[in-house]
């Protein structure tokens, strides 16, 4: 399956770098055309209609989120490239969209080259877009969607409707305050870096708890969290302080 590619990134270097890794690892990747500004970035992609595009996020006078802003409906798959841009980061992983540091990782690269192919066979819109502008666009103003990705879909959700997520191996449990449960695949891990600056605690190995559901601490046990739906949720040792500390904060 061939794909139709535009790459839009402010350094000549990493534009010839990107070319030179699409020709030997990705053959089947055809680059239309290149821009070096979100001004010619736009026009190259009105222009050729492409499958997917290789977005640098910071560029002069514009940002590669402003070139998403330009388009009613976006048509196109995206795999950002960025140097760091922490808060562009965290909009993007929110979304469930790649990206790619620099310099770029070519394992990475090819499976974020693979999973373009599934979503362009598909013709799926592309949902994730459309909740990384609503992110970036809704700033701190609104609460956040987060992308959740199942086996089956990719479910949306405002992070103040998350209760708690629940490590299973490499599965990750949201119970939500409608009673729905969701089942992710993906690790705790990821998600407690993601929704730390939201209100949520990591308490234990294998609990991630949003502390306006926290009903009260008890003694029990070592310490427990007593949740509003009246779930118990354990705290490790080494926790518990932070724990309590966190709470406080909230008073």
């Amino acid at each position: 399956m061939n794909i139709r590619g535009i790459i839009v990134d402010d350094e000549p270097n990493n534009v010839e770098n990107l070319q030179a890794i699409i020709g030997t690892y990705c053959p089947e990747v055809e680059v239309l055309a290149t821009a070096f500004n979100v001004a010619d970035g736009i026009a190259a992609i009105k222009d050729h209609q492409p499958d997917l595009v290789f977005l640098d996020i910071q560029m002069p006078g514009a940002s590669g989120f402003d070139l998403l802003r330009a388009f009613t409906a976006v048509n196109f798959e995206v795999i950002f490239i960025t140097a760091f841009d922490q808060y562009g980061i965290q909009a993007i992983k929110f979304s469930a969209l790649d990206y790619l540091l620099k310099p770029i990782n070519i394992t990475e690269f090819k499976q974020a080259i693979d999973k373009a192919k599934e979503k362009i066979v598909a013709k799926k819109r592309n949902h994730n877009i459309d909740n990384l502008l609503d992110y970036i666009k809704t700033g701190q103003r609104e609460v956040p969607k987060i992308a959740l990705p199942t086996l089956t879909e990719i479910i949306y959700v405002k992070v103040d409707t998350i209760i708690r997520c629940e490590a299973d191996n490499n599965y990750t449990a949201f119970y939500l305050n409608t009673g729905e449960q969701i089942v992710v695949c993906k690790t705790l891990k990821e998600f407690a870096e993601l929704l730390a600056p939201h209100g949520f605690l990591r308490t234990h190995q294998s609990h991630l708890v949003n502390k306006q559901f926290v009903k009260s601490y008890l003694k029990e046990d070592g310490g427990m969290l007593l949740l509003t739906n009246q779930n118990k949720i354990p705290i490790s040792r080494q926790n518990k302080d932070k724990i309590r500390d966190e709470l406080n904060k909230s008073l």
